[in-house]
């Protein structure tokens, strides 16, 4: 079996499974947020079951609309909060909390060998630990709530190879725009996207978590990696449980297997509106910009504030240019400032926001008018996904969005 059929074999109770196979499998964590959460929760009521069957394996973070914007993204977190102190569950307040997919890592709640279902489209992010974690819709959510399963159709999987060095602010964003352009957003609908290959196993696990949290741009159930030492080294102190680590199966049980070098390959930039639109920076030379972002559960980690920060470092965010840059998590924003690397950007002219979705999904704290252009870390460029439906948006990594912030323009750091 593949990777991702080890795991649901073990957590459907059967000695294997096929793509094909429908199963109802018993998920470590179930998660929702303060967009889905509500449904499931009037759902969940509609069962008439008085108590989730597991409490310690819900999970509701609030992320999408915090702090809260308006009375409805209040009414919505209070919801949750009643739910979470009614029931016992698992929940996060703001000013405690973090982008979903890069707390729940953090914290220890998700660890290898880990079957995950959540009520957002990129849960697929955990796949970096060599769990298999995707998106459901909220009545699913609700179900497994109260009956601790849910049924699923096992995907067949698509291994990616990818061999090589990596070049000069080459990262794991570039690499999953890069597999986006060349499969296109429906590339692996329904599959188990399988990343492997000496670049991968070079890559770090935040790298490794920004190409599993864009599996479901290219259409995939799932994004998985080998849990490998770097793995097993992130989740050695956080483990609050035994985890079991399931290694790769043989190419031949892959529906399709892509192999790439990908040495000479640049920075990538996702232009509007699919993420499979994608080029090389070097394509961009005359694109001027209104807005930057840097963060989201895509790039909202450590090593993409180090890395905006060394860029932007002593110089200024172009006049007339914002530059947003938004922590994954509190505990990201501590450390940063603790390194000096918040100072360093709002030195240069960055506004720094406390942890949330906010402008990724048109959220707040960074809409989009009409007429402008924004270079985001993010993971979608769709037709008015930071705002007005006659904006644009740019993905790139935070290399670049640094970069093009101090430029004004989508540039390489090569470009400074």
């Amino acid at each position: 079996m593949t990777l991702a059929e080890r795991i649901l074999a073990a957590h459907c109770g059967k000695a294997s499974v096929a793509p094909g196979d429908f199963i109802s499998v018993r998920p470590d964590v179930i998660l929702s947020n303060d967009v889905t959460a509500p449904i499931a929760i009037k759902e969940f009521r509609k069962l008439g079951v008085k108590k989730v069957f597991d409490a310690s394996k819900i999970v509701m973070v609030p992320d999408h609309f915090v702090p809260n914007k308006d009375i409805a993204s209040a009414e919505q977190v209070k919801m949750l909060r009643e739910f979470a102190r009614e029931q016992g569950t698992i929940y996060f307040e703001c000013g405690q909390m973090g982008i979903e997919h890069v707390l729940l890592p953090e914290q220890g709640l998700v660890l290898p060998g880990d079957l995950v279902i959540g009520a957002d489209s990129h849960t697929c992010t955990y796949g970096a630990l060599g769990a298999f974690a995707t998106g459901m819709g909220s009545t699913d959510i609700a179900t497994a709530m109260a009956t601790g399963e849910i049924w699923m159709k096992a995907p067949p999987t698509i291994r990616f190879v990818y061999h090589g060095t990596l070049s000069k602010w080459v990262s794991g964003k570039d690499l999953i725009l890069y597999t986006i352009g060349q499969i296109g957003v429906d590339g692996a609908l329904y599959a188990a996207m399988e990343f492997t290959g000496e670049v991968i196993d070079g890559l770090s696990m935040d790298g490794r978590f920004t190409m599993s949290n864009m599996a479901i741009e290219a259409g995939g159930k799932a994004g998985l990696c080998r849990p490998d030492n770097t793995a097993k080294s992130y989740v050695q102190s956080r483990a609050k449980k035994d985890y079991t680590c399931y290694e790769l199966g043989p190419a031949s049980e892959c529906a399709k297997v892509y192999e790439w070098d990908i040495s000479k390959i640049e920075p990538q930039v996702a232009a509007p509106h699919l993420p499979s639109n994608t080029k090389p920076v070097s394509a961009f030379a005359d694109v001027a910009i209104h807005q930057v972002v840097i963060g989201s559960c895509t790039n909202g980690r450590m090593e993409d504030l180090r890395l905006a920060a060394s860029i932007i470092k002593g110089k200024k965010v172009a006049p007339f240019v914002r530059c947003i840059v938004i922590p994954g998590t509190q505990q990201i924003y501590l450390k940063a400032i603790r390194e000096g690397l918040i100072e360093t950007l709002i030195s240069a002219g960055c506004a720094v926001s406390t942890p949330t979705c906010g402008p990724c999904l048109g959220g707040h704290m960074g809409i989009l008018a009409e007429g402008e252009r924004a270079v985001a870390t993010t993971n979608r460029n769709f037709v008015g996904r930071m705002g007005s439906p006659k904006s644009e948006v740019y993905l790139a990594n935070p290399a670049v969005a640094a970069a093009s912030a101090v430029l004004g323009r989508i540039a390489s750091p090569d470009a400074l």
